[in-house]
């Protein structure tokens, strides 16, 4: 793939598409017809060093909307597979997205730009292809949003009406999103390949994606004295980096809501927020989900269903990590197997930095697991305590909107007490750790259900502002005594829904 200078005319790399028709179908989208902003990311046009005619304008928005394709854009749908809440489905594929093409930066890293609502596809198994406009605004806010809190996602690019309706239980306004990726390729889509086509594309696939995502891994290993397969990389990385994305959930709250093999991407990114949610009030077995009836992917579950996941990919990797299927099995199984000490190691050391240690100690185990407790049983809200113990470590609660946001209970006070014995071993040079790990703001989901709720009737004022509060979510701000305060009850959200 190629890198571009950030001037002239786009012209997108299709390194994928030329795999072949395997692995990706040209579809044009289907038009659209009163197409109209409804937000449009200039700060990640200048990320990622795209051209000034891809900013915001008449051009792009028929492009946006499926209506035009500016130069270089050939869309199409890519095909994969995947376990749906445990059942293998072997094949589902891009049903209401399109691949315009990979955008290279200057840099040399590639990102995948992706209509998501734009119409039928030969992957749409019977359905419209189209996107309402809830799950449109709420990915556009909580992907970015994501990123900001350090959180490895898929980005939005623009967020379009459609001025047509979409059908669910009853018509909604359409609305079609231009997101952003490392990629587009899954576990489901290495399951495609290894399980329902019985491995015919497989090794193609897997050098591609390993060449994309992990080129120093594979590097690296094809210098060492007992080369590793690319197979094996690949797994390898995968494994890391899914360890790290599912730490970072952890210790934010988020809750994705729909973790089957496809909506996991190999280059560890989050993807598909339809009905994902952050906690207000803690509580390890929180579901959002309409459709997690049995709390499969509940809050407390996430490691673990990824864990699993992971072990998925292993068994489809498996004839391309070793001819000797032993020795391939004895390989993933030690790569597979490794996933829960890393996942203690980096969630501990960001848990020591939450809580201001410099690192956590046996003896701190039980002192996070009462914190936890506490806020469980006494409905304590997850962001707002933990930005209170920052405060009070710094001894700068007086100084922010947490007296009127957040009041401690008798048992966390009490709590208290003993943090303050074990913190006070500390250097103080931890404050800013705890500071830089613990958010004043989330995107909560009363807010979410809010610009929502304004767009559907053409109001888009809501989705500006929240997108502007949610770019500083370390820091406090005038004004957050709405944007950081808990739900009044009638304004709490009990479930999220995919929108399909």
């Amino acid at each position: 793939m190629t890198a571009h200078p950030a001037g002239g005319h786009p012209e997108l790399a299709h390194s994928y598409a030329a795999l072949g028709t395997a692995y990706f179908r040209p579809t044009a989208p289907t038009p659209v017809a009163k197409p109209a902003w409804i937000a449009f990311n200039d700060d990640l046009v200048t990320e990622l060093g795209l051209p000034d005619n891809w900013r915001q304008s008449a051009a792009t928005l028929a492009a946006f909307a499926g209506n035009d394709c500016l130069d270089g854009m050939h869309p199409g749908a890519t095909v994969y597979a995947g376990h749906q809440f445990g059942s293998y489905n072997p094949q589902l594929g891009d049903g209401r997205a399109l691949l315009l093409g990979e955008w290279c930066r200057s840099d040399g890293r590639c990102f995948d730009i992706q209509l998501k609502g734009a119409g039928a596809t030969p992957f749409s198994r019977g359905g419209d292809g189209r996107s309402p406009v809830g799950p449109v605004v709420r990915e556009y806010l909580l992907s970015e949003a994501m990123h900001r809190l350090k959180v490895p996602t898929t980005r939005a690019l623009a967020a379009v009406a459609t001025g047509e309706p979409v059908f669910r239980q009853a018509p909604e306004p359409g609305a079609i999103l231009t997101r952003v990726a490392s990629s587009h390729l899954r576990i489901g889509t290495v399951q495609f390949f290894a399980m329902t086509q019985r491995g015919e594309g497989l090794r193609e696939l897997v050098d591609y994606a390993t060449q994309r995502h992990y080129p120093q891994a594979l590097a690296e290993s094809q210098v060492a004295p007992n080369a590793s397969s690319t197979a094996t990389v690949l797994l390898e990385a995968v494994m890391r980096s899914l360890v790290q994305l599912v730490v970072d959930w952890q210790c934010l709250g988020f809750i994705h809501g729909v973790l089957n093999t496809d909506n996991m991407l190999l280059c560890g990114e989050t993807i598909d927020y339809g009905p994902c949610a952050f906690m207000d009030e803690f509580s390890a077995g929180r579901v959002f989900s309409s459709i997690d009836q049995g709390g499969r992917y509940a809050f407390s579950n996430q490691p673990g269903i990824v864990h699993w996941n992971l072990s998925v990919l292993a068994q489809c990797l498996l004839p391309l990590i070793d001819d000797d299927q032993d020795r391939a099995v004895a390989i993933a199984q030690g790569i597979v197997d490794d996933f829960p000490r890393l996942f203690s190691e980096l969630y501990a050391a960001r848990m020591a930095a939450k809580f201001g240690f410099e690192a956590m100690q046996d003896a701190d185990r039980a002192l996070v697991d009462s914190f936890f407790q506490c806020l469980e049983s006494d409905r304590l809200d997850f962001t707002l305590a933990f930005r209170w113990l920052t405060e009070v470590a710094n001894d700068n609660v007086d100084n922010t909107p947490l007296p009127e946001l957040f009041r401690p209970s008798t048992g966390l006070e009490t709590w208290l007490e003993t943090w303050r014995q074990r913190q006070d071993t500390e250097s103080t040079d931890v404050m800013a750790r705890m500071a830089a790990s613990n958010p004043t703001v989330i995107p909560r989901n009363h807010l979410v259900a809010r610009a929502i709720a304004d767009a559907e009737s053409g109001n888009y004022a809501l989705i500006g502002d929240l997108y502007t509060r949610w770019q500083a979510p370390w820091v406090w701000h005038s004004g957050d005594l709405q944007y950081a305060a808990v739900p009044a009850d009638e304004e709490r959200v009990h479930r999220t829904f995919c929108g399909t």
